[in-house]
């Protein structure tokens, strides 16, 4: 495994060990940090603003025209950001094992409680 740098972030630890649990084909950390990753990629996401209108197309109202035209920046987070997400998704996985316990689905819980525990172990490499 890479040694990790001074300018090491949150994403590209989970980046390598996604890529590490998929190659030992641990499932339990794929879907965790592929979740985690996810949450990352959507927190970036730019909300949807109400579409322009433009005369671009006559065919299609609102339709922008040309490379990259209805293109837009992501959104930039910050370190303490992404460390924030995958906090959250570590908590959410504890509450619900915690409510897959009082169901009487210990397996489940189980599998939620590994997921939180590979989260945590990224968050505390750092």
């Amino acid at each position: 495994m890479d040694q990790p740098g001074p300018d090491d972030d949150l994403r590209s630890r989970l980046g390598r060990a996604l890529r590490e649990a998929l190659k030992s084909r641990d499932m339990i950390a794929v879907s965790a940090l592929r979740s985690a990753l996810s949450a990352i990629a959507n927190a970036e996401a730019t909300p949807v603003a109400a579409p322009q209108a433009t005369t671009a197309s006559p065919h299609f109202a609102g339709s922008a025209a040309g490379l990259g035209a209805a293109e837009a920046p992501r959104r930039r987070l910050s370190r303490a950001q992404i460390d924030e997400i995958v906090r959250a998704e570590i908590s959410e996985r504890r509450s619900a094992a915690h409510a897959y316990d009082q169901a009487g689905h210990a397996d489940r819980a189980a599998r939620l409680r590994s997921e939180a525990q590979v989260l945590s172990a990224a968050v505390l490499d750092g």
